[in-house]
């Protein structure tokens, strides 16, 4: 504990390791750390840790508790009690915190939501702002109630960047950075009763879907625009695909006679026409589009 503040930290992916990152290095070091279990994970599916438990385990000098629990039932709840806390910290957890937890902390529990809420509520706010036509985003601290993403604001603060341009990983990084530069400034008012929340419109939510490896195949009859929004959302994961000679109707659909699946990593607009920079040809190694071309002159996408 520092800066006087008792907080458990529940998050899983890179955006909440980044926000944890920058909490521990502005002195809110989190008494217990609370991730997903290990995953199985590629070809072998081999379990794997979640970026947090990562972050944690390669940051040991802060000798910050983990705990990576299956479900968060009574004996979590109790285990969570012996810490005191005066506040959780909620960060891409991925996990829907029962109310009567919730309710454990002094000061309630604040999540820190990569959009500016209330638009872009649910599992994947970066990759559906970049998918989505608009040009301005960033970050929400909102008290979290018993519904998804839908608690009053506590907090936020815009992105001062040419952010619909930006990679996924770019952009999260981006927003996490932010996401936890605010929080150093919002927790202890927060503590103190400096900070009076506001309601969100709920009328001018907007909702995003999971996204998942069938969203990953390009159609290039698409305006140019639309595919490299999708390729800058989706990049590095699902990826962004599409399929020499004749490709498929679904991405289920692997070869089939039709072709490789070429994985796009890059692209630009070029006066007003599609671009692609890079591509990962199945089963070799990133190249630029223009070698791939040279080398299979007789293909056509």
């Amino acid at each position: 504990m520092k800066n006087g503040v008792k907080f458990v930290f529940f998050g899983t992916g890179d955006f909440a390791a980044k926000v944890l990152e920058v909490l521990c290095q502005n002195g809110f070091v989190p008494e217990l750390v609370v991730t997903t279990p290990d995953k199985p994970k590629g070809r072998k599916m081999e379990l794997q840790p979640s970026p947090v438990k990562l972050w944690n385990m390669e940051h040991k000098t802060w000798n910050i508790k983990l705990d990576q629990p299956d479900k968060l039932d009574s004996s979590f709840m109790i285990q969570v009690s012996r810490f005191k806390p005066d506040l959780f910290i909620v960060a891409d957890y991925g996990k829907i915190i029962p109310l009567e937890i919730l309710n454990i902390p002094k000061y309630g529990a604040l999540n820190v939501h990569p959009s500016l809420l209330p638009k872009f509520r649910g599992p994947s706010p970066i990759q559906s702002f970049i998918l989505s036509d608009e040009e301005e985003t960033g970050v929400t601290i909102i008290k979290i109630d018993e519904e998804v993403d839908h608690g009053d604001i506590v907090a936020s603060s815009k992105l001062q960047a040419l952010s619909s341009k930006l990679y996924h990983k770019e952009l999260e990084e981006k927003l996490a950075e932010l996401g936890g530069e605010l929080l150093v400034k919002v927790i202890p008012d927060w503590i103190e009763g400096k900070i009076k929340t506001q309601e969100q419109d709920h009328s001018q939510a907007t909702f995003t879907k999971k996204i998942t490896k069938e969203d990953s195949l390009i159609n290039l009859n698409e305006p140019a625009e639309n595919i490299a929004r999708k390729v800058r959302a989706l990049t590095p994961w699902p990826g962004t695909y599409f399929f020499l000679n004749n490709p498929p109707a679904t991405p289920e659909r692997s070869d089939g006679g039709h072709g490789k699946r070429i994985i796009i990593t890059e692209v630009e607009i070029e006066d007003g026409k599609l671009a692609i920079k890079r591509v990962k040809p199945e089963g070799k190694n990133e190249m630029l589009y223009e070698d791939f071309l040279r080398g299979n002159r007789s293909t056509k996408p």
